[in-house]
């Protein structure tokens, strides 16, 4: 023990421990402008405003700032492609220079999904079920059938369009529903200033039968005469195929004519 005191108290020693804190404070300097040259401290900027620009323009100032940038895309119904929707890091965060910033635009091709089941559906539930998929009702039209607003068919372009089939978002989809009548039964028509002849080829076309036929003043003459009422009437709307529609005749009001009179 007492020689190592001794050693302590050498040139040796004292050379030695003066070198190593020599080397200490070196390895110390180098490692602090390592850091700082590595991390970029001191040199920080805030990140521009990119939401809402087109892509092109983006890119344009990330490019002045010295930024990097990666692009992500998705789709949306209706919206603008080519804008910028979001970006990470958010608009005036502090980041250094080179860092990359990830910026999600809208693309412009829709992605083409299943079409969904919507047959037998009713008009309310079909409307959710599309509209969840990003897909839009284009017109509705009615076929005679007892089921009530009930989705009966579906067609994209003119053409039928099954379950399962690939369609691009955002397309136009036409509805064929029921009118809640069924086939045995048809609108009455109105016949109202109609002549018997008229109203026999009008009945006829849409398969009800002519009923009693009768006079509203008393002159029997079906020839010259129109129809003044029917039973039943267009009140009742709606009537089985085959049923009777009862008549009654009346001679058309003329005006009175005027006579000149003598000077």
């Amino acid at each position: 023990m007492s020689k190592f005191f001794l050693y302590l108290q050498t040139a040796v020693f004292r050379k030695n421990l003066i070198g190593g804190l020599i080397f200490l404070l070196f390895l110390f300097v180098l490692i602090y402008f390592g850091l700082q040259m590595y991390t970029k401290h001191g040199d920080s900027q805030e990140v521009p405003v990119l939401k809402g620009l087109h892509i092109s323009k983006a890119l344009e100032i990330l490019d002045q700032a010295g930024l990097e940038y990666e692009i992500d895309s998705v789709y949306q119904l209706d919206a603008k492609p080519g804008i910028v929707i979001d970006q990470d890091p958010d608009p005036q965060s502090h980041v250094k220079s080179g860092r990359t910033i990830y910026l999600t635009i809208i693309t412009q091709s829709a992605p083409e999904i299943a079409f969904p089941e919507i047959i037998d559906k009713t008009f309310i539930e079909a409307s959710a079920i599309l509209k969840n998929h990003s897909l839009k009702i284009a017109d509705t039209s009615y076929i005679n059938d007892i089921a009530k607003d009930v989705v009966l068919d579906v067609k994209f372009a003119g053409q039928p369009l099954k379950a399962g089939r690939m369609v691009s978002k955002g397309s136009n989809i036409s509805l064929i529903l029921g009118n809640g009548r069924g086939d045995s039964e048809v609108e009455i028509p109105n016949l109202v200033g109609f002549s018997l002849d008229e109203a026999k080829f009008a009945l006829a076309g849409v398969g009800l039968t002519l009923g009693s036929v009768s006079f509203s003043d008393g002159i029997k003459d079906s020839i010259n005469s129109v129809i003044v009422r029917q039973n039943p009437d267009t009140s009742a709307r709606i009537i089985s195929i085959g049923s009777a529609v009862h008549v009654t005749l009346s001679k058309p009001s003329t005006p009175s004519s005027t006579v000149p009179q003598t000077p």
